[in-house]
């Protein structure tokens, strides 16, 4: 498999995990590059992406695998070409060979934007710094077969940095756990809305920069 490196920015955010898939297998059919497809009785083209990402939420450094049918094409052509039929807001970085193994994807480096109407409340930052320096922040989690359970978030923070970027903006700078355990960015956001209901933000956002192995070294 060749993987992909790729950005999700301005309003390609909106579109799904699902959808996304979609939009990468019929540019790839537009530009001429035939995908292998999985055995079996409904066969699917060979792409996966790592890490789904939540709608809404801009990335750095989306990974996707592929395989393609037939002779080897360069991959600067693949990139090239996918970029001429990708929506506006995705785009190929990179396309390489012998990718790391996803199994050891498990770090990542996120910012959450806390935008307040009426300016950051008196002390904000000070407080966000006390709430997430606690032992423990518990925030609900649903799991896979529907039942909510009490999740410990800190345990899953390596490094967080709370500062404020103006009048009415505090910026998260976390680095977290994104595969066994997972650490959702929207979970920080709960985390103040259950704690520290006085600091709930009248809007937030979050953006993926960077990925990591167990060891700090940057995932490719």
């Amino acid at each position: 498999m060749s993987r992909i490196l790729f950005e999700k920015k301005g309003n390609a955010i909106w579109i799904s995990h699902l959808d996304l898939m979609r939009v990468f297998q019929r540019a790839f059919k537009r530009a001429g590059l035939n995908l292998t497809h999985t055995q079996g009785y409904n066969p699917r083209p060979s792409v996966s992406i790592a890490l789904p990402l939540s709608v809404g939420v801009e990335s750095n450094c989306e990974l996707l695998d592929f395989d393609l049918d037939g002779d080897k094409v360069a991959n600067r052509i693949v990139r090239g070409k996918l970029n001429d039929y990708l929506v506006p807001g995705i785009n190929v970085i990179k396309v390489y060979d012998n990718g790391a193994k996803i199994k050891h994807l498990a770090l990542l480096d996120t910012v959450v934007t806390l935008e307040y109407d009426a300016g950051v409340p008196a002390d904000g930052v000070r407080k966000l710094r006390e709430l997430f320096s606690r032992k423990e922040v518990l925030v609900e989690k649903k799991t896979k077969a529907g039942d909510i359970l009490d999740q410990n978030i800190v345990e899953m923070i390596k490094s967080m940095e709370v500062e404020q970027a103006d009048e009415q903006t505090i910026l998260l700078k976390a680095r977290i756990c994104c595969q066994n355990p997972t650490l959702n960015p929207a979970q920080l956001h709960g985390a103040i809305v259950r704690h520290m209901p006085e600091m709930k933000p009248d809007f937030v956002k979050s953006e993926r920069l960077e990925l990591y192995d167990q060891e700090g070294n940057i995932f490719r």
